[in-house]
């Protein structure tokens, strides 16, 4: 076993990887996602290697997201190429598990979030429990939905993934699934028999259907008519209005989207919608990575991202002052300043 942030070790049929970082909620290093990525090499050719399972330490969290901390640091000290360099290859260890041969098998038990839903969501068998809080909150630090979320995002119902990447909207278990982040419901109590089960015969489908159960109802698919309503405007200032309107006939759910939204970086907000209009057309998770990656290359030359940091988790003041502080202030040149072409230092999965 290699021990440390990141635990890697053969079980049966199964190779192992466990987020080892339970006190920062797993969050995600560098280290970390080169580790992910160089045991997924290694297994894919091995022919005693059926499957992998990816699971997390701790009762809490499977992984909270990047260490953003860490990130903040170095954006504060004006050194971003290892940030840069932390995105591009954690993108490609994204792009790895997308195409991976063989089961990947990912139990997001407790708080899944950001870089969590990276190393989790684009496996072949995604397990959620009653534990499960799973996000794409970027906006509330002045980032966007990235690792693939915007792939994962755009192909939700209706417009369910704009109105969750555009006010970090948190799912439970049966909206995870409604929402295309996840596919089974397996009680927390039952993950390890479930894991001894990958590891002796190397059969997920069979695993799967032995061990899952019907979950609850979604909230989100019982919302759908109001979200396809409102998010369904053609740009995030409509988005603001039909809310706006909808509140005020009235309807709680509108008041309180009308305020995550508000609440949101107003740049974040207008450059998410415009990443998901796009990456309707992609065809592949790698050309959502490729658009991801230049807001995060140019977001520490920014303001939104550092401020949005400081707000949330190095002061906890919860009190970010974006620029621009207005949706209403966001112009499409500015959202084209975040997303368009890098020239050279365009990402690529290889």
């Amino acid at each position: 076993m290699i021990e440390g942030d990141l635990l890697v070790w053969r079980d049966g049929a199964a190779g192992r990887l466990r987020l080892n970082r339970p006190r920062a909620l797993n969050a995600l290093t560098h280290d970390m996602a080169l580790g992910i990525e160089k045991a997924l090499l290694e297994w894919r050719d091995d022919d005693a290697v059926k499957l992998v399972v990816i699971d997390a330490a701790g009762d809490r969290a499977f992984c909270a997201g990047g260490d953003i901390q860490q990130i903040h640091a170095l954006g504060k000290a004006g050194d971003y190429e290892p940030a840069r360099r932390f995105w591009a290859e954690e993108y490609r260890m994204n792009a790895g598990i997308a195409n991976y041969p063989k089961p990947y098998v990912a139990l997001m038990d407790g708080i899944t979030m950001g870089g969590g839903v990276g190393v989790s969501a684009h496996g072949s068998h995604r397990v959620v429990t009653e534990r499960t809080v799973l996000a794409m909150p970027e906006v509330g630090i002045g980032f966007l939905p990235d690792v693939g979320g915007t792939w994962l995002l755009s192909r939700a119902p209706g417009r369910i993934g704009y109105y969750l990447g555009m006010t970090g909207t948190r799912m439970d278990a049966a909206d995870a699934i409604y929402a295309g982040f996840a596919d089974s419901y397996i009680e927390s109590g039952r993950l390890e028999a479930f894991a001894a089960r990958l590891a002796e015969t190397g059969e997920a489908d069979a695993a799967v259907a032995e061990f899952a159960t019907k979950p609850p109802a979604s909230a989100l698919a019982a919302a759908r008519a109001e979200i396809d309503d409102a998010f369904g405007q053609p740009d995030p200032r409509a988005i603001a209005g039909r809310l706006q309107v909808m509140a005020g006939e009235g309807s709680d759910w509108a008041a309180s989207t009308l305020k995550a939204l508000r609440r949101a970086a107003p740049l974040s907000v207008a450059s998410t919608f415009e990443a998901l209009r796009r990456a309707e057309g992609f065809s592949s998770v790698e050309e959502c990575l490729a658009l991801e990656y230049r807001f995060s290359h140019r977001v520490l030359g920014g303001h939104d991202f550092l401020e949005g940091v400081r707000a949330a988790v190095i002061d906890k003041d919860r009190n970010p002052q974006w620029q621009p502080d207005r949706l209403e202030d966001v112009t499409p040149e500015m959202v084209e300043s975040m997303l368009g072409p890098l020239g050279d230092a365009e990402w690529a999965a290889r």
